[in-house]
């Protein structure tokens, strides 16, 4: 049996290299329907353009069905069908590699390599937390899970501003936001003589109010660099202010480090991948800096960007922003802060525990984290699981914060709890002598999983994982204009149907069976492939920074 780590995007490559010259033909299946009978198919007007006659030469469905190679899936089958050419993998041998290295598929692609250093700008952070909008909350949260997907990525991450408002702190570790905090201000002494050197003198300098320097034109700099890169043309001016030069002069020292930054971040990125010791000034250009904004911080930020490229010779002219679109909630006043809305889903949360449990178990104190996490879940995926770019809308209703509803955070968390559950009714069978203990992968028959369900977590959960990350990773920052575009909704669409397609599962099978020798084989086949998916689950939560729950 071959080893090594299998990987979609090297299987997909190997099949349209081995159909000759031209672009991609083959997809991967998803739909349940269609992977009952095939794993990748070839369109039949696809190939109909590739071959002249619509017949695929026998050479090449040999080339195919014996396809081979580093990270590549071994195939069964691959014969023409009226869909188009239709292949299927050797099922059981790829249960085998992938459920032996679990950990390999439960982080990015060992092949992806890092990219510039990032430094993320968050402005809604230098808000007092009762000030914070929902529209402004959901790009702290946009900032806070790409920060942690980039350094999975091991990319070096920077996150500016540094908090100072214990009152913000103490609201950001409530929502399992990690972002640092500040232990010294950034002198803004420099800038600060630069832009006085260029600001018109005022006639009368006692006129202007406490902590403003003066109006500096941005109109030249607009027309040289703005408006190709997709500035706002009714830029004009810039009020300079001493808030404004601390911002720019803590952005300005994020740019010029170059070591790993913040919560976690020397864990995530390891020494080795460490970016050198540089020269003052080139930091600056080694790195992109991603202003994560609200619609409504946007035309400030851009004033902010053209400032700083004619107060600082060194700042970097890669600069983007990611805007998250307008959040809309219905029913409610458009007022409603952040703290507010959290307090509002804790609520529903508690109220939905105590039908459930009773009230004694919903005001227990020991319940009181236990809830605070299932209440940042909700928040979490309701804001991340739309296209940060896009309007969301909210829905506050009671239905939203229901395990049986499959579109929610708590629904992920209730099919954490259960895979939770699952194993320790194992280990307690285990440890009254009714199971043995797990053999290694390698000694089990996979051939016994012949539940199309089984399938269907390996080859659209597991399987796709790391590929998955690695998409949710990549910023297109070379690319032209201001605005970046990420995708943040990617892990929390992923886990929904990851946890449907377990739930669906789960419901229609018996997991740990009668504790008989000839059953054995099937039931420990199951728990690996579920413990895999419990791994890839745990995977994807930790990026949205919620631990998993044992129960709920």
């Amino acid at each position: 049996m071959a080893t090594g780590h299998l990987g979609l995007g090297e299987t997909l490559g190997a099949l349209n290299a081995a159909l000759g010259a031209g672009g991609p033909v083959w997809f991967k299946e998803t739909h349940a329907r269609h992977l009952r009978g095939r794993d990748f198919l070839a369109p039949r007007g696809a190939l109909q353009a590739r071959f002249s006659d619509g017949q695929v030469p026998e050479h090449v469905l040999r080339a195919v069905a014996g396809l081979q190679g580093p990270g590549v899936a071994p195939v069964l089958r691959c014969a023409p069908t009226p869909a188009g050419l239709s292949l299927q993998l050797q099922r059981p041998a790829v249960f085998e590699r992938v459920l032996g290295a679990v950990a390999a598929y439960a982080a990015p692609s060992s092949s992806a390599s890092p990219g510039p250093r990032v430094v993320l700008h968050c402005p809604a952070l230098r808000r007092a937390p009762g000030a914070l909008r929902l529209s402004q909350l959901r790009a702290v949260l946009v900032a806070d899970h790409l920060a942690r997907v980039l350094r999975a990525a091991r990319v070096c991450v920077r996150l500016v501003p540094a908090v100072r408002d214990p009152h913000l702190l103490a609201f950001l570790q409530q929502l399992h936001v990690d972002w640092p905090a500040a232990s010294r201000r950034a002198s803004p002494e420099a800038l600060r003589s630069r832009a006085l050197a260029q600001l018109p003198r005022a006639p009368n300098a006692e006129a202007l109010p406490p902590g403003v320097l003066g109006r500096l034109c941005l109109k030249e700099l607009l027309e040289e660099r703005g408006r190709a890169a997709g500035y706002d043309p009714s830029l004009d001016s810039c009020l300079v202010t001493e808030d404004l030069l601390s911002v720019l002069a803590e952005l300005q020292e994020a740019v010029q480090e170059n070591g790993p930054q913040g919560p976690g971040s020397e864990a995530a990125l390891p020494d080795l991948h460490a970016p050198r010791a540089a020269a003052p000034g080139a930091g600056a250009k080694s790195c992109v800096v991603v202003h994560v904004v609200s619609c409504e911080e946007d035309f400030q930020q851009q004033k902010l960007d053209l400032l700083w490229q004619k107060l600082d010779d060194q700042a970097p002219l890669r600069q983007k922003h990611l805007i998250c679109g307008p959040v809309k909630a219905a029913g409610t006043p458009a007022a409603l802060s952040a703290p507010d809305y959290f307090t509002f889903r804790n609520a529903q949360v508690r109220k939905a525990s105590a039908l459930k449990h009773g009230m004694d178990a919903a005001q227990d104190p020991a319940w009181t984290e236990h809830l605070g996490v299932l209440s940042v879940a909700t928040i979490k995926f309701e804001m991340l699981s739309t296209a940060p770019q896009n309007q969301l809308f909210l829905t506050l209703d009671d239905s939203s914060i229901s395990t049986k509803g499959t579109k929610s955070g708590t629904f992920v968390m209730y099919n954490c709890a259960r895979l939770a559950t699952l194993f320790d009714g194992y280990l307690r069978s285990k440890e009254q002598g009714l199971y043995p203990a797990l053999p290694p992968v390698a000694s089990l028959d996979f051939s016994l999983l012949q539940d199309e369900g089984e399938w269907l977590l390996l080859f659209n959960g597991v399987l796709p994982f790391p590929e998955l990350l690695d998409q949710a990773a990549a910023l297109p920052c070379t690319t032209p204009g201001l605005q970046l575009t990420a995708r943040t909704e990617m892990v929390c669409k992923f886990l929904v149907q990851l946890s449907m397609d377990f739930s669906s599962y789960y419901n229609r099978v018996h997991v740990l069976g009668e504790p008989r020798p000839h059953l054995f084989g099937q039931m420990f086949a199951r728990l690996q492939l579920l413990r895999a998916v419990r791994e890839v689950l745990h995977a994807g939560l930790a990026l949205l920074g919620l631990p998993p729950l044992s129960h709920i």
